[in-house]
């Protein structure tokens, strides 16, 4: 403790938070993982996230660095480390209202960010729940409520401010660090910390929101008919689909969200899912984006959904694939599982133009298993359907690996990752452990 205190510098005084701190409580854990840090750093500026690389640096502390605090590997905290907590960088401005240019900081969360530019009639397709930070989703990806609409959103941040490993605070855009702004979208957590983010919004007010439920047969045909119907439908639909199974009856519960507040465009978006099979309508509305993405939903993250987390991407839901989820989800040591709809505007993007070269997938695939047997329980279910993926996305994984890197960066991306990131961070201060 006292190397720590004989070295804050003068800056960061009323910005660090130690274990004896009554706010330490809240600030040591993420959303899935317990924490025992040294210090939690609460940085406002950019020179401030410096000072505190300044100061893990001269003390020998390993260092954390959180947005939003949800990331599912719990990299956003450490045991015995220095956290950089970026929650007090939160601004979000619109700085050009004609090219919908927004700059938004790193420690925003995105039911912030759609509250702030609700007013101007803009919005970005984020994470799916509103308490998730900003930086952790734009600096890996961004599979939103308005992905098939929108694309990622890295796929239309066009300036990222960085603070590399050694202190440099540097702006990273098409013309300045067009390298550093590569790798800064899609594999960003190895090169350096984002303070804040200059994105391209959309035109957007309100959108169809609609919670379905669907009975899912034991061969999975119902799941393959919406997934066909995701790649056939109007691009301004995206859903997520939750499976659950009780008393050996499975079914999918499906939110839709659709990126337009005209009624007839509603309904041909979601005419394909209401074909899938035995499909309920629970409700359809149009509602302001801000009731997707609602503040209720803003909380303390303090461990309190820990779990084992695994994903992969596929162009095609295949029968095996489809009898394989079903499965999982109805073993008795069930897996959950969660499906997202991608493609369309993702599809837009040449895979090599960020460091997210997945181009041509249809479907993301998330499986989680919860304590006491989630590893375990985890393997087991994910094991039959791992042969089938191709390609996974680094935000959905709780024990990031060699293996995870390969197949979240494939073939030229994860050479030209990790050149950028022995480049950025020749030391290897900011790579998680597993990748360093």
């Amino acid at each position: 403790m006292n190397r720590i205190l004989d070295r804050v510098p003068t800056r960061l005084a009323d910005r660090i938070v130690l274990p004896d701190d009554p706010r330490y409580r809240l600030l040591r854990s993420t959303y899935t993982t317990v924490g025992h840090p040294a210090a939690v750093v609460l940085p406002r500026s950019a020179d401030d996230v410096a000072a505190a690389l300044r100061l893990a640096r001269e003390t020998d502390l390993r260092v954390a660095v959180r947005s939003g605090g949800h990331g599912l590997s719990g990299n956003g905290t450490n045991d015995g480390g220095l956290v950089i907590d970026l929650s007090a960088l939160h601004r979000v401005d619109v700085l050009d209202r004609r090219a919908r240019l927004v700059r938004v900081e790193a420690g925003a969360r995105w039911a912030q960010v759609a509250r702030a530019l609700a007013p101007h009639g803009l919005a970005i397709s984020s994470g799916d729940h509103g308490n998730v930070g900003v930086g952790g989703i734009a600096t890996g990806g961004g599979v939103g409520w308005l992905v098939r609409r929108y694309g990622l959103t890295v796929d239309h941040i066009r300036a990222v401010e960085v603070v590399l490993a050694d202190g440099t605070v540097v702006r990273a855009d098409a013309e300045t660090e067009p390298d550093l702004l590569w790798v800064m979208r899609g594999a960003g957590a190895g090169a350096g910390i984002a303070v804040a983010f200059e994105i391209e919004a959309m035109e957007l007010r309100q959108v169809g929101h609609a919670q379905l439920v669907a009975a899912i047969d034991p061969a999975g045909d119902t799941l393959r008919r919406w997934a066909e119907a995701g790649t056939r439908a109007p691009r301004e639909l995206s859903t997520a689909v939750v499976l659950s199974s009780r008393g050996g009856t499975t079914a999918a519960l499906i939110q839709a969200v659709v990126a337009s507040d005209r009624e007839p465009v509603i309904r041909r978006a979601l005419a394909p899912l209401l074909e899938i099979g035995d499909v309920r309508v629970r409700q359809a509305h149009i509602v302001p984006y801000t009731e997707v993405l609602p503040s209720a939903q803003l909380h303390a993250n303090t461990a309190q959904m820990p779990s084992s987390t695994t994903n992969g991407l596929l162009t095609d839901l295949s029968p095996a694939v489809a009898r394989g989820l079903v499965a999982a989800t109805a073993a008795p040591d069930p897996v959950l599982v969660q499906l997202r709809s991608v493609g369309g505007a993702t599809h837009d993007i040449d895979p090599a133009a960020t460091a997210f070269a997945h181009r041509h997938q249809n479907v993301l695939v998330v499986a989680s298993a919860f304590p006491p047997d989630d590893r375990a329980v985890l393997r087991a279910g994910w094991a039959p359907l791992a042969p089938h993926m191709d390609g996974a996305y680094v935000n959905f994984d709780s024990a990031p690996s060699r293996a995870t890197f390969a197949r979240a960066y494939p073939g030229a991306t994860g050479t030209r990752v990790t050149e950028l990131w022995r480049r950025y961070d020749p030391e290897g201060v900011l790579r998680p452990r597993a990748w360093a």
